[in-house]
């Protein structure tokens, strides 16, 4: 890439990287939860803050924006360990980042967003260790910046874009080896021990043009964050529910409501009180 345009990239690259004021998170998971249901393998999809979030959102027709794969103890698999956010933390994730490439991440960075795990079963202890040595090989690999129509996209937050082309509006780039996205590394390291993340066929196509488009699937560059929620080969994990949740033990409060004219209950702070009837 010539020096104006790998300019012009990064200047992108830190606008689209910028959060948005907006972002509602409501569904956060401590740290200690989250570090003792994780399992090395586990996809982590998460509901991204950044500019470019909301664009990827759209044009794959989900909540999850970003992918990142968890390695727990990456110098188990060779890797390096950064500069943790949490002391004693030894539980990492490999992602691709806009600015700063394919890196290893503290899990700590996640903990205050909208998440999902999704995780591989009945995997061979053997094509488990392949799988992470996959990923923590790719660490240092550069984000795709080469296409800067690629990056220019995302400036709309809804790209005025017909269904049928909405994924392959994300995987247009340079397609060089070297380079990398979230998801896409992830599913090259999925592929590499044969591991299926779609089916190779849909049985029943809503039309022709979708039949079309899940057999095009395939190639790497191709696969979203939101294929591995949806995937029939990948169990969806709750934190809380792995951590033998009890709905009984919920302290529940009981608010007194006085309706307006409008007919909208306004709930009065200070006649809140917890429901004595049900404590554990």
């Amino acid at each position: 890439m010539n020096p104006v345009m790998q300019f012009c990239s990064n200047i992108l690259a830190k606008y689209l990287t910028k959060t948005v004021a907006n972002y509602k998170p409501f569904s956060v998971h401590r740290w200690s939860i989250l570090e003792s249901v994780m399992q090395p393998g586990d996809v982590l999809l998460v509901e991204g803050d950044h500019r470019i979030s909301s664009a990827i959102k759209y044009l794959t027709q989900s909540t999850w924006s970003h992918a990142a794969f968890y390695v727990g103890d990456i110098t188990k698999y060779g890797g390096t360990a950064p500069e943790s956010g949490e002391e004693n933390e030894n539980t990492y994730l490999i992602e691709a980042d806009l600015e700063t490439g394919v890196i290893a991440v503290p899990l700590s960075k996640y903990t205050r967003y909208n998440i999902r795990i999704c995780r591989p079963v009945n995997l061979t202890d053997e094509d488990l260790t392949r799988l992470c040595t996959f990923m923590v090989d790719g660490m240092g690999m550069e984000y795709d910046l080469k296409n800067i129509v690629d990056l220019a996209r995302y400036l709309l937050p809804q790209p005025p874009v017909p269904r049928r082309w909405r994924r392959r509006m994300l995987a247009l780039g340079s397609g060089d080896p070297t380079r990398a996205v979230c998801s896409s590394l992830i599913a090259q390291a999925f592929q590499s021990i044969k591991y299926p993340i779609l089916p190779d066929r849909l049985s029943c196509a809503v039309d022709d043009s979708m039949a079309r488009e899940i057999l095009h699937i395939r190639h790497h560059s191709l696969f979203t964050p939101r294929d591995f929620d949806v995937s029939p080969y990948f169990e969806v994990i709750k934190p809380e529910l792995a951590m033998n949740f009890d709905y009984q033990s919920i302290d529940w409060q009981q608010h007194t409501a006085q309706f307006t004219q409008t007919g909208i209950p306004e709930l009065d702070a200070g006649s809140c009180e917890v429901n004595p009837t049900k404590r554990l």
